[in-house]
């Protein structure tokens, strides 16, 4: 496990711990979750670690992509939680949720998305639920 000081992104005072797996030769370690808060991570990404193991740098890509929903509160009466977790295992797609109101989706393949931007997608127009790409802004160390 490392930490990711999520300073860089707008969020000082943070820390992101993410599983990672030590690969040989010292070539890097493999991230081995979904990161909720650091951009420009992903699943399967190859990273670096600092003497204070904090994760540094970003070493290679997997070609994965991370999407994020957060669901606001008060939730409608039309709450699509439910649609939403039921589209990704449809999909056979990894996700995390934090709780009930934040979910990181591992998405290895975009074309397979078209349903899960559906289940969601009247509460996003409504306000009640916002989502994001993880590498809509590049990893930066602080």
């Amino acid at each position: 496990m490392a930490m990711v000081d999520l300073a860089p992104f707008g969020l000082g005072g943070m820390l992101e711990q993410l599983w990672l797996r030590k690969l040989p030769e010292d070539s890097g370690y493999e991230v081995c979750c979904i990161p909720f808060y650091a951009y420009g991570l992903a699943l399967g990404d190859i990273v670096g670690k600092s003497e204070a193991d904090t994760i540094d740098r970003l070493i290679g890509r997997s070609g994965r992509r991370v999407l994020r929903v957060f669901f606001v509160d008060p939730r409608p009466s039309g709450d699509s939680r439910a649609a939403l977790r039921s589209a990704v295992a449809s999909a056979n797609l990894l996700s995390e949720w934090n709780g009930e109101h934040h979910v990181a989706i591992d998405v290895p393949d975009v074309s397979a998305m078209q349903p899960v931007f559906e289940s969601v997608q009247d509460e996003i127009q409504k306000g009640a639920a916002f989502w994001e790409w993880s590498d809509s802004k590049r990893f930066i160390s602080a």
